[in-house]
């Protein structure tokens, strides 16, 4: 029988510089794995959003017309927000089960795995800002002071991203489903989620439950900076910030409360 690993210690300046370097290495490894042999590499990451931006801008702009302005930067805001959202939890349910090699190495420091799943994925969605700036300099939006609040929404939406990470993580090493379930959830969270559409269209008796997505505050909130040039509402973001903290230390915990079983069960 494995014996119950130590409860959880404020790492000392060393071990924090030691998880750095090893979080770096492993994201570097992600990516490496992630386009190995590929001709176009990294610049893979952009495909599916972009594609996605021609057919909603086919769409909702020339066959429904949305009557939104400036559309390509609108809709590809949103697009790199959810999918660094959605790609981080659909590849966080394997973050465990699918690194059995490293779980298996003594004094390995498996909390890191969903770090490094949220990290990978927030720099596919670092590497794309350029073309979204872009758009919207095409698209004559203006860029504004706004732009230096920017680093508090990817902190924001990283802090929730990794709550939910550990979630799934856990549960996927006993509860195999939750992989393909994460897969239906995220489909329809995606059409609850203002990616391709303005949240101001959704009927008002709706508005209260619709506004429950914190997704949809955040996606918001990029586009007031990006697009609007206007603070965001940091009101709903400070609560979507003390929620996303308090799951976030559940979820830890509970990971290291029942990490020391990994091994038994992959």
């Amino acid at each position: 029988m494995i014996s119950k690993r130590k409860k959880f210690e404020i790492p000392h300046r060393h071990q924090l510089i030691q998880q750095f370097d090893l979080l770096r290495v492993l994201v570097a490894r992600s990516l490496k794995m992630q386009y190995k042999r590929s001709v176009f590499g990294i610049m893979w990451s952009l495909l599916n959003p972009l594609v996605m931006l021609l057919v909603f801008t086919f769409l909702f702009k020339l066959v429904l017309n949305l009557n939104i302005p400036r559309y390509s930067s609108f809709a590809f805001s949103g697009l790199l927000v959810w999918n660094w959202f959605q790609m981080s939890l659909l590849q966080s349910a394997s973050a465990i089960t699918g690194s059995r090699e490293l779980i298996r190495q003594p004094g390995f420091p498996a909390a890191i795995l969903p770090v490094v799943t949220v990290t990978t994925n927030l720099v596919h969605f670092l590497l794309a800002l350029p073309v979204l700036a872009l758009l919207l300099l095409t698209g004559e939006v203006k860029l504004s002071l706004m732009l230096l609040e920017l680093p508090f929404l990817i902190a924001l939406q990283f802090l929730l991203t990794l709550s939910l990470a550990y979630l799934i993580a856990t549960t996927n090493v006993t509860f195999r489903d939750m992989q393909h379930l994460m897969g239906v959830f995220l489909t329809v969270m995606f059409y609850l989620t203002p990616v391709f559409y303005d949240a101001s269209t959704v009927p008002a008796q709706y508005l209260p439950l619709y506004r429950l997505n914190p997704m949809t505050h955040l996606v918001e909130a990029y586009r007031s900076v990006l697009i609007q040039g206007t603070s965001p509402d940091w009101l709903s973001l400070m609560m979507i910030g003390m929620i996303a903290v308090s799951l976030l230390v559940f979820s830890y915990k509970n990971f290291m409360r029942v990490n020391y079983r990994f091994v038994e069960e992959l």
